[in-house]
């Protein structure tokens, strides 16, 4: 009877110390919310457990990497894609509590969430087709509102005498006024994608753009082209506010660099293919089908997204989750970790509209990148602005090509866009992935800024082999080499440039990527307003060289001064992922 009951009461204490070490594991599994190398059931850990279950918790815990004490591991909890999260106190719960790939939380069973790391219903989940749809999709969209803002480069000669348009500013103004919409738009259409969800407002806001670039092709006056223009670029300016956004949505750092590289291509891409159709339209019809074109192809982008883009928001998609469950289940108590009871759609639609304007005021990350981009982006539209002179013009002042071949060398540009992208996106998850790899495992937005440094190079080479050999008037391939040169290098600074801003403030990528659009886009809309000016005063040799001086301030010193502070920074941001 002695020894019955002393292994009676052993086996209490053996069944006692499972559940201790299992609740115990909860803990830690708790804590390590981001941490998806151990996929444990939920019910396993609120339930008993078997001897056996609890040595294989045992061993599983202490196989983890660099396996630590408990509050080590508090403090690794906050590491999503190898970030570490901060909180921005106005805006909602903790980025700690954004749980993309965990186990439904035991303690809180009401907890609406994703079911573990391989849950379909998140983004980062879904089949390589669903998610490449949604990138070429998006890329399709951010690809047609760009040519349609070069396409009348061209034409612009046609649209003056027709319109009678005589200063030059008027007639520059024409063409640029559509990006000027694009430095307002993002700042609105951003923050809105992450209230309402990303498709439906890039989808709304796409039909502002297809009717009002329609309305451009039936204007009858000049002022009439001129307000048509500034709100069809409204519309067209919410792809690049949302694009961003959507990608953070579907990938992981590690594997993000790809699907950027070709989102981030289509802005670039879109102005060097609109000038080559713009100029066979511009001779051989009438400047208006441009807009017709143009109209036309964005209504088939629109009913391709209807089809292949989907939902990637992940509060949105959880709230949708949530309001299915309620409706099945009658149970009014659950909740996501993004639902505040203290907030109304008012408070909340005015914080998501005023977060774009405090990251460009207050986050010198934003600043310096948008910078930066100002520069590289507004280089790219005095560049396709000084196209049609230099082509076109009659010897000597230009080559005197026919319209039609002058566009041709546009071809040179977006070869360049091309290759850049083409070699810049492998390079960089490459890269990414080995710093990774030799800095303990843990990722960071810096991990991006070797790339930045053939770009920051190549870049003043490129204008000024394009701006003397088209002083010279040498053969037409050398200024296309020189071209070409630019194009390659502004895609790998854009790209580079881009992809540390998402992987900076991943939750709040949208945002971030339209405080980073206002200044590029300010820089598209001014810079071909003073390109004659500059090229009249200082010529193509002299004028680039200028150019690229600035390129140098700007751009050599800039890969440097990120790695060092980039990550002090960061850590500095209530936004930003510190790292």
């Amino acid at each position: 009877m002695d020894k019955a009951g002393d292994k009676q009461q052993s086996g209490s204490k053996q069944h006692t110390n499972d559940d201790s070490q299992t609740k115990d594991f909860a803990e830690v599994e708790k804590t390590h919310s981001h941490d998806t190398d151990t996929d444990v059931d939920s019910t396993s850990i609120s339930t008993t457990t078997s001897e056996a279950s609890s040595h294989q918790i045992e061993r599983q815990r202490s196989s983890r990497p660099g396996s630590q004490p408990l509050s080590r591991a508090v403090s690794e909890s906050e590491i999503r894609d190898g970030f570490q999260n901060q909180r921005d106190p106005e805006l909602g719960p903790e980025l700690t509590e954004k749980i993309d790939t965990t186990a439904p939380n035991p303690d809180d069973p009401n907890l609406v969430t994703w079911t573990g790391p391989d849950d379909p219903e998140n983004p980062k989940n879904w089949t390589f087709g669903k998610k490449w749809a949604a990138v070429f999709t998006v890329s399709l969209f951010t690809l047609i509102s760009p040519i349609s803002s070069s396409l009348v480069a061209p034409a612009l000669g046609s649209i003056a005498d027709e319109l009678h348009i005589t200063q030059d500013f008027e007639k520059n103004l024409t063409l640029s006024i559509f990006i000027l919409a694009y430095a307002i738009g993002p700042l609105v259409w951003g923050p809105l994608s992450e209230l309402y969800g990303r498709v439906i407002v890039l989808q709304l806001v796409n039909l502002i753009y297809l009717f009002f670039n329609l309305g451009c092709g039936l204007a009858r006056t000049k002022e009439q082209l001129i307000v048509f223009r500034f709100l069809a670029g409204l519309g067209g300016s919410a792809p690049l506010a949302i694009g961003g956004g959507l990608l953070s949505d579907l990938f992981n750092a590690e594997n993000r660099g790809k699907a950027l590289s070709i989102y981030s291509l289509a802005p670039l891409l879109g102005p060097a293919i609109g000038p080559i159709a713009g100029a066979f339209i511009a001779q051989n019809t009438t400047w208006r089908w441009a807009f017709y074109a143009t109209t036309i192809a964005d209504a088939v982008i629109q009913g391709a997204g209807v089809f292949f883009l989907k939902e990637t928001y992940g509060p949105i998609l959880l709230l949708w989750k949530k309001k299915r469950l309620i409706k099945e289940t009658g149970n009014t108590a659950l909740h996501t970790p993004y639902d505040d009871p203290d907030r109304t759609v008012g408070k909340m639609l005015r914080t998501a509209l005023e977060r774009p304007f405090r990251m460009i005021t207050t986050q010198v990350i934003v600043q310096a990148l948008a910078v930066y981009m100002l520069y590289v982006y507004g280089l790219i539209y005095i560049v396709l602005t000084s196209f049609p002179t230099l082509w076109s013009s009659p010897k000597p002042e230009g080559y005197g090509e026919p319209l039609g071949i002058g566009g041709l060398n546009y071809i040179s540009l977006g070869l360049g866009f091309f290759v850049g992208a083409q070699s810049c996106a492998p390079l960089q998850d490459r890269i990414y992935v080995s710093l990774k790899r030799r800095y303990g495992g843990i990722g960071r937005p810096e991990y991006r800024v070797p790339m930045m440094i053939p770009g920051a190079v190549l870049m003043p080479v490129g204008l000024i082999v394009y701006g003397w050999t088209a002083e010279y008037k040498t053969h037409w391939i050398f200024p296309n080499i020189g071209a070409f040169l630019f194009a390659t290098a502004t895609i790998i600074s854009f790209q580079c440039l881009q992809t540390y801003l998402v992987d900076s403030y991943t939750r709040y990528a949208a945002s971030a990527v339209s405080a980073g659009t206002v200044f590029r886009s300010l820089a598209g809309f001014g810079f071909p307003l003073f390109a004659p000016s500059l090229y009249g005063r200082l010529g193509y040799g002299w004028g680039n060289t200028l150019l690229a001086l600035l390129g140098v301030v700007l751009g050599f010193p800039g890969p440097y001064l990120l790695w060092r502070y980039g990550e002090k920074l960061r850590k500095r941001s209530p936004f930003a992922a510190g790292g």
